[in-house]
This record gives structure tokens, sequence and C-alpha cells, in this order.
């Protein structure tokens, strides 16, 4: 069987599109075999540079692989599908408004078929005809979003021990800096006997550790009838009481979702079949480029959802959050303030970024009149580099000496050829255990110390 290949970028939820389209096209791989060689670039359009790295590899893979019928999806293709149909080497650009189409598209591209069953024609945008003409490859992109959920993707322990299961789509927040609002459309949900369904599957399979994910997770279920949705965590106490998964894991979750009733399931089964661990959305620890951005919160509502988390799980609670720097008009004053605000929190890691302004949004104005000097950005990114490092490094060394609960990751070879193994605790720490292990298991592991990269050492055994 010839193969195909998927390339990921960005979120978690971009990573969940990618692995639900791999599954389904294994499924239909199972009778009749690829003709070809496909790779699939799965994109991401948060940032300027998530499209340039996007644009490289899809460059160097027609470079090194000429005969790959490259099929690029994703935030990127849902934005501008008309600039990616027109580079060498690719042959079709399926948006996210197409996205449960594309494993069909794929497989059809490489039998060398016209498009079959529900998958629908091709079109020229508009926005080709206005720009010199139609595109080169086929485009299916549109503003409806109607066909956003891979529904019947088979999740299974594979690549991905733990992989993730997106059950929302989409925001509404509209928030000042954001594009996905016009890359991913409106919010909308996996139904709940889907979501069950789904995860009864992967456990059936072997599956162990699942992570939930979505653009805005903390939103499901509100847009669906009171049969198909409800709230996160009345999805959540289902899935416990429905299924035998043995440990749930939750991605980024807005600090105003965190309500009363999810905070409430962290204190029950946190440690146990709820990881202790809590993705926080930050932005800023300035109220005023708060405001600016148009987030919901403040920081001192932000503060106060922390100090919930914590009373709830304790302080082997993992925090985690993204934060930008150089959001338009930042000042030296409003830097120090988020400097501050998170020197003052727990944070057990950051995913840090420099503002990059996105055609569409409010931010592209706002950055033309209020530009940061990027000598600015540069030195405020490396000052949030060092809290950030001292904070993990505090955080992991807490659990020197203690006994751990992990799961087994594929491991490289590398760090195979060492004899040692990866996993990943119970509250999101990276484990480099000494001895081999099978991917998927579920183990108790001593921390003897860190690594260089901050990685917890641990054995089993006392």
């Amino acid at each position: 069987m010839a193969g195909f290949h998927i390339e990921h970028f960005g979120c978690r939820a971009a990573r969940a599109d990618g692995e639900a389209i791999g599954g389904s096209l294994r499924a239909l791989n199972e009778n009749q075999p690829l003709a070809s060689d496909v790779v699939v670039v799965n994109t991401c359009s948060v940032t300027a540079e998530a499209d340039r790295a996007a644009r490289a590899f899809i460059r160097r893979a027609h470079r090194e692989n000429p005969a790959a019928k490259i099929v690029v999806t994703g935030c990127y293709a849902q934005r501008a599908p008309d600039e990616l149909a027109r580079m060498d080497g690719v042959a079709a650009v399926v948006g996210n408004s197409h996205k449960a189409l594309a494993p069909q598209i794929i497989f059809d591209l490489a039998q060398g078929k016209s498009q079959r069953g529900p998958v629908p024609a091709p079109f020229i945008s508009v926005k080709s005809l206005m720009t010199g003409g139609p595109a080169h490859a086929p485009v299916w992109a549109d503003e409806e979003f109607a066909h956003t959920f891979i529904e019947d993707a088979h999740l299974a322990p594979g690549a991905q021990t733990r992989p993730n299961l997106k059950i929302q789509e989409g925001c509404g927040n509209r928030c000042t800096f954001c594009v996905i609002p016009l890359t991913r459309g409106p919010s909308k949900s996996l139904p709940r006997a889907s979501v069950i369904g789904q995860v009864s599957k992967f456990v059936a399979a072997g599956g162990k550790e699942l992570v939930l994910s979505g653009i805005n997770l903390g939103r499901w279920g509100r847009e669906l009838s009171e049969s198909e949705g409800g709230t996160l965590a009345g999805l959540v106490r289902n899935l416990f009481e429905q299924t035998a998964l043995q440990r749930l894991r939750l991605s980024s979750v807005e600090p105003m979702d965190w309500d009363e009733e999810l905070i409430a399931l962290l204190r029950e089964f946190g440690g146990r079949r709820l990881a202790r661990h809590a993705h926080l959305p930050l932005q800023s620890g300035s109220d005023a480029v708060l405001r600016r951005m148009h987030r919901r919160y403040r920081p001192w509502h932000y503060a106060d959802k922390v100090a919930s988390l914590l009373r709830a799980a304790g302080p082997d609670l993992t925090l985690g959050a993204d934060v930008m720097v150089g959001f338009p008009g930042e000042t030296d004053r409003e830097f120090e303030e988020t400097l501050a605000f998170i020197g003052a929190l727990p944070f057990g890691y950051l995913h840090l970024f420099p503002f990059s302004a996105r055609p569409g949004t409010s931010g592209w104005a706002l950055h033309a009149e209020l530009p940061v000097p990027k000598a600015a950005v540069d030195e405020r990114m490396a000052a949030l580099h060092a809290l950030a490092d001292e904070k993990a490094r505090a955080h992991r060394g807490r659990f020197v000496g203690r006994e751990i609960a992990a799961i087994t990751l594929r491991t490289a070879l590398p760090l195979a050829a060492r004899g040692r193994s990866a996993a990943l605790s119970e509250n999101f720490l990276p484990v480099e255990l000494d001895g081999r292990f099978e991917a998927n298991a579920m183990l108790l592991a001593r921390v003897t110390g860190l690594n260089a990269d901050g990685s917890l050492k641990a054995r089993i055994g006392s």
C-alpha cells in the first residue's frame, strides 16, 4: 500500500482534526489501497509565522517528492485557499468548512477518481476571480461551515498513545487579535451520544487516556438541544458514568468557563480519572491590555479562578497558560503588570508568543496605528521565557523523591537506545523512565531528579 503522511501545525484541536483524517483514511484503505503517495498538510493560521512554516513545508515536500499529491487543509486553507492552491505541488485545498469531507476527497484524489457520494464538486471562489483568475488546484471552502466534524473518526491508542478527541469547533468570542472566528466559524458541538460512543470505542480498542479538545472547549453543548448537549461538566460526568475510560484530560478551557460544576469535578475525580492539569489562556496580566483585546475577564477574575482550582485539586495541579507579548500599544508599564501577575501565580508552564497581526481582524488596524517595536518585543519575550523556565523548574522540583502516576508514550529512538522510555505524568509533566516500557502502560514511578531539559527522571520501584 502506498502510504500517506499528515504533517500537523497548530493547536491540539488542529491535531485532533489531523488524527481524525488519518483514522478515516486508514479505514478507507482497509479494502482498497491508495494508488499513490499523498501528503496532507494540516495548517494553522493564528500567526504569520504559522503561515510561513506551512508554505515552507509544502515547498520542501514538493521538492523532495515531486510525485506526491499534496492536500492542504486547516485554518490557512480556510483563510486563504486560493493562495495555497496556486503553489506548485498542491493537488487540492480543503478548508475547515469541508473538513468532514476531507478523507473522501483525499482518497478519491489518490485513486485518480472524480469525487463521489456526498462530496460536492470543488468551486472557484469569488476571491480567486478577483485576484487574477481560477486557482490551480481545486478548492473546497466556504463560509457556511456545514461540514466541520469528522464524526466517524477512528480513535485508537496507535501513533498517539493519548489522542485528542475534538468535541467542539469554532468560536464566537471575537477577541481583537484572533482570526479563528473567520477560519473556523461559530461554535458547534459534537452531540453527547457521539462523544460517548467515540470514547467507548477508544476504551474497547485498549485506550487508557484521552484528551478532550476544542477551539473553545468550555462552550461545548451550549447551542445543542437539551438531549444532545448541556454543559462540559455534565458531559464529563456522563463519560465517567457510562464508560470505563481510566483517565480523561481537558485541553485549554477559557477562564470564565471554569464554572463551579467543572471545578467540583476536579475536586471529586482529580488525580484519579480526571487529570490535575488546567490550561487557562491568559494573554496578558494587564487590565488595560485585556480590555483592548476584548477578553471577557479581568486579571482578578483569572486569579480567583486559579485559587478555586488549587483549592479543588491541591498544589500538585499543573497550571498552564498562553501569553501574548507586544499587543498593539502595550507599554513598558503594562508589560511589567503582566510580568508581576505571572510571577505571583504558580504556573507550571507557559506558551509564549509575540503578537502577529492577522488580516480581517481589528488587531490588524490597531497594529498599523500602535505597533510595538520588535526590539521591545524580543526583550519582553526573553524576560518571560526566563520567568517561565524558573516557574517550571520550581513546580517540577516539588516531585523529586515522590511517587507519581504516569502513562508511557511512544519513545523516540535516541532515548530508547539509552535504555529509557518516555512517559507523561497524570498532571502533565514530561517523564524519562529508567528502563524500556511499551507505550500505553499506566504505572507508578518514583522521581529521582530533573534532567537538563526539565523532564522528570524516574524509575519503577523504590
